[in-house]
């Protein structure tokens, strides 16, 4: 199965494109690769398709939010968009207002005649099926996030049932066949919609899909197959990830069903803040305190970064506030060999307490520059002075 293309990209649109920027998008392309618009045409069919999910998810708050974090793998075996297979129904309370705009009564009949969308649709509850994804949530310092980090996680995982060889039986006993739905695993279901009578299948509320029942559960995993136990699994984190980002580690989820794969671990990366480095996107921010000789003659600084200290020739006459860029120095950008910028603003310290020789020092710069501040000193008296 081709690998599906990032939904952003479908739509030609940014990732912090608002809720009327999508759909202006989504309608644009719609337009053009609607089946109605080009009939017989495979490619714009196929097109059309591929908008018409990236926008069901786009669209939705959740999972939206979902995929920007994990991605695919916020679908994966849940059966959320993975086939982007809807009813008449939904697609109609999906799309409907938007394309009543576009095709005006004609949506009616502008949906049922291709396949995906409309009609009724079948779905066999004994094929392989993945197994559900697994979350959990990992915290790593701030530099670990910089540099990418290994790191060990513990969680709960199924294994198939040493007593019972995950057949969830009492040994010596087997699964029956499930009267209701005679073994299929299935029901079917006939019901009125204003498309006509459609068909459904649904899994068998009995067996649960199966087409079998235990009778005498397995004592040690009562009747699942699977126990649980504690396990260490690595996650391999990427260099540049952002607090509250996921990744995904293959095959670490539930089991499958009917010899189906495992789902898929989860895990959001929960980043510490650092004591001197800020991070806004891709950019890191510091400030670096100067002394006021330092602002007005210039000097040799070593500036910290985050991949260790660097020399910087401080200009003399650097004014307060005074903000650099240092370039590439900054977050690395995952999955792409580029960098953001390092940021410095230089902050020029006043001293709270001088001695007199520093006073007199200062009283003479101040004189050599026109004399602006007085020498005479002023003496406080305290209250009861």
């Amino acid at each position: 199965m081709a690998e599906k293309r990032d939904y952003y990209e479908v739509l030609g649109v940014q990732k912090t494109a608002s809720e009327e920027e999508l759909k202006k998008a989504y309608r644009v392309l719609a337009k053009k690769y609607h089946p109605d618009m080009n009939p017989g045409d495979k490619d714009a069919e196929a097109k059309f398709k591929e908008a018409s999910e990236a926008y069901a998810v786009l669209s939705d708050p959740e999972k939206r939010a979902k995929y920007d974090q994990y991605g695919m793998a916020a679908f994966d075996g849940s059966g959320g968009m993975g086939g982007f297979e809807y009813s008449s129904s939904d697609y109609a309370d999906m799309f409907g207002d938007l394309f009543g705009d576009l095709f005006g009564g004609a949506f009616g009949g502008a949906f049922g005649g291709f396949g995906g969308f409309g009609g009724s649709r079948s779905a066999n509850p004994n094929a392989p099926r993945k197994g559900a994804n697994v979350k959990t949530t990992v915290r790593i310092s701030f530099m670990e996030a910089m540099k990418g980090v290994k790191k060990e996680i513990e969680i709960n995982y199924k294994e198939e049932c040493p007593t019972c060889g995950g057949s969830g039986c009492k040994p010596g006993t087997g699964p029956v066949t499930c009267t209701e739905c005679s073994g299929k695993g299935v029901v079917t279901l006939t019901q009125r919609t204003i498309f006509g009578m459609a068909q459904t299948q649904r899994s068998c509320p009995s067996c649960g899909g199966k087409g079998k029942i235990i009778k005498d559960k397995c004592a040690k995993c009562a009747g699942t197959g699977y126990v649980t136990r504690r396990k260490m699994v690595t996650a391999d984190i990427p260099a540049g990830i952002d607090d509250g980002e996921g990744i995904r580690v293959s095959g670490y989820g539930e089991p499958g069903t009917n010899g189906g794969d495992r789902g898929d671990l989860l895990v959001q990366v929960r980043v510490s803040p650092h004591q001197t480095f800020a991070r806004e996107e891709y950019d890191i921010f510091t400030a670096v305190p100067i002394s006021f000789a330092q602002a007005a003659l210039g000097d040799t600084l070593r500036l910290e970064t985050i991949d260790g200290p660097v020399e910087y020739e401080l200009k003399a006459g650097t004014q307060p506030n005074t903000r650099i860029r240092l370039r590439g120095k900054g977050v690395p950008v995952p999955r792409r060999n580029e960098r953001g910028d390092h940021y410095v603003t230089f902050i020029v310290n006043v001293p709270d307490h001088l001695n007199k020789e520093q006073r007199e020092a200062l009283q003479a710069f101040d004189a050599a520059c026109g004399g602006t501040v007085s020498t005479t000193e002023k003496k406080k008296r305290g209250l009861f002075k």
